[in-house]
């Protein structure tokens, strides 16, 4: 990989969509392992709609957000998070922007963005998809679908991870 290119473009970003409890999540952790596997580096983003609290009240880094602090990072030899109050929410390039050191970011949501998108479909959730062919990678689905994008089947992470390796990170200069 070129390390300058690197440092110059921002990673690939491609979203996972599709209904609630239709299984964009069990996806997800089913393409990360087959990634993790060929080699590459992958951040992901979710997307909440609803808001979120991962500092629990009483903690330290709540006790300084409480106090004041716009931003709080807790640090650890293993981990890092930021905490950061926004006054409105980001768009995903911002996000993503952000994001360094990795081949792909995967998110899990943004349906409405300019990102291309996987599209999880269960017959069990039935009704159409969300997206429109032109805007898919694919569709996994455990059904036969009549659409103009490839589809997969729910389980076949090695197949959408050719795709995704096709489609997204050879033209982006990112396969390894």
């Amino acid at each position: 990989m070129n390390q300058e290119k690197d440092k110059l473009s921002p990673p690939p970003v491609i979203s996972v969509v599709g209904k609630s409890d239709v299984g964009k999540t069990t996806l997800l952790v089913k393409l990360l392992p087959e990634l993790k596997r060929r080699g590459y580096r992958v951040a992901t983003i979710k997307h909440d709609t609803h808001g979120f609290d991962i500092d629990r009240p009483g903690k330290d880094t709540w006790r300084h957000a409480e106090a004041g602090a716009d931003v709080v990072v807790i640090s650890s030899p293993t981990k890092m998070a930021i905490i950061e109050k926004v006054e409105m929410e980001l768009p995903l390039d911002a996000i993503a922007g952000r994001v360094q050191n990795v081949d792909l970011i995967i998110t899990e949501g943004y349906k409405r963005g300019d990102k291309p998108k996987i599209e999880v479909h269960r017959a069990a959730v039935g009704g159409e998809l969300l997206c429109t062919a032109d805007e898919l990678l694919a569709v996994a689905t455990d059904e036969p679908l009549a659409i103009d994008a490839p589809c997969y089947g729910l389980d076949d992470a090695a197949g959408l991870v050719d795709m995704i390796e096709a489609r997204v990170l050879a033209p982006a200069g990112r396969l390894r």
